[in-house]
């Protein structure tokens, strides 16, 4: 999902590099361990006060993302809107609607959430 909405802002992606992380659940390492599975990297962009600090620590540079509009651009308030099967398109990237109908991710939402009673 996140190439394809990538691709689709004609962003290069020879250029980009999507690296799952596992946690390791140890504050104090975590850069070192983010280091391990990355190309070399001198600046990291976070809003989360700890990944910040963590990595201010271990020396580099640290950029803060402007602000966004967290209540409508948020996870659980678009699985709501899925589940009560209203519009939610607009707040997701084209790539990323299309990924989740095509994979009946929608019904799939709303078949977890039922009950067994």
């Amino acid at each position: 999902m996140i190439r394809n909405s990538l691709r689709d802002e004609g962003i290069d992606l020879s250029r980009i590099f999507i690296i799952p992380i596992p946690d390791i659940l140890m504050n104090s390492v975590w850069a070192y361990h983010v280091s391990t599975y990355t190309p070399k990297f001198d600046v990291v962009f976070a809003r989360n006060p700890l990944v910040i600090r963590i990595f201010k620590e271990a020396g580099y540079k640290v950029e803060v993302p402007p602000p966004f509009n967290r209540e409508k651009y948020n996870s659980t308030y678009i699985r709501r809107l899925i589940i009560l099967n209203e519009n939610w398109s607009e707040l997701v990237p084209k790539a990323v609607y299309d990924f989740i109908i095509k994979n009946k991710g929608d019904q799939r939402l709303r078949e977890i959430v039922g009950t067994d009673k």
